[in-house]
Order: C-alpha cells, then sequence, then structure tokens
C-alpha cells in the first residue's frame, strides 16, 4: 500500500489562505485517485476534494467550490489542496487518502494519512 503523510495545516485568520500538501512514499502516487477529506470534532469525515491519477478529473464539495483546488504532481509524488478564503467553519483535521477508485465514499479509500489540523480563527 501506499503511504501517505499530509503537512501544511495551521493556524489562520478567517479570509487567509493554506495549502496542504499529501506526500506518498511506499507506491507511486500516479496509481492512485486522492482524495481530501476533513473531520470536525463531534461530526464525521466529510468528503473534500478528489482528483483523479492523471490530474484531468477533479470534484470538490459544494462548501468548498470555488474556493479550494486540488492539485497534483506525480513527478513529485505529492497532491496539494490550495485553500482560499478560509471560514471558520473550515476548522477540521484534514486527511487526503488513495483509492483505485474515483468516487467521494471514504469507505473506499484504502491508504490514509495521520492528518493536519487547519483552525480558522473569527
Amino acid at each position: 500500500q501506499v503511504q501517505l503523510v499530509e503537512s501544511g495545516g495551521g493556524l489562520v485568520q478567517a479570509g487567509g489562505s493554506l495549502r496542504l500538501s499529501c506526500a506518498a512514499s511506499g507506491r507511486t502516487l500516479n496509481r492512485y485517485n486522492i482524495g481530501w477529506f476533513r473531520q470536525a470534532p463531534g461530526k464525521e469525515r466529510d468528503f473534500v476534494a478528489r482528483i483523479s491519477w492523471g490530474g484531468l478529473n477533479t470534484d470538490y464539495a459544494d462548501s468548498v467550490k470555488g474556493r479550494f483546488t486540488i492539485s497534483r504532481d506525480n513527478t513529485k509524488n505529492t497532491v496539494y489542496l490550495q485553500m482560499n478564503s478560509l471560514k471558520p467553519e473550515d476548522t477540521a483535521v484534514y486527511y487526503c487518502a488513495a483509492t483505485t477508485l474515483y468516487n467521494s465514499d471514504p469507505e473506499n479509500y484504502g491508504s490514509w494519512g495521520q492528518g493536519t489540523q487547519v483552525t480558522v480563527s473569527s
């Protein structure tokens, strides 16, 4: 399985930006579709964005459309999540995950990173 490590989280004011990275090891990332998910305290893990293995297809949750952009650089074995115009409700632990399928159901993702905390202050 591919191992994933997220980075780039932190504390930011509302309206600010962060870029999360998801670095892979163990296997080349271009075998996998990658999703970003987030989980706020006391809530379920929600889909945020996904990108196909070649980067041609992307999808977003309605709550982040127009503010977040997912991208990948397979030469660096890394997927990114650029987050702009952040809101307090974006506060959560953000996870990246890998799957050979292309969907937004976390049950279909077999490899997960440890997560990175994003906190947006008002």
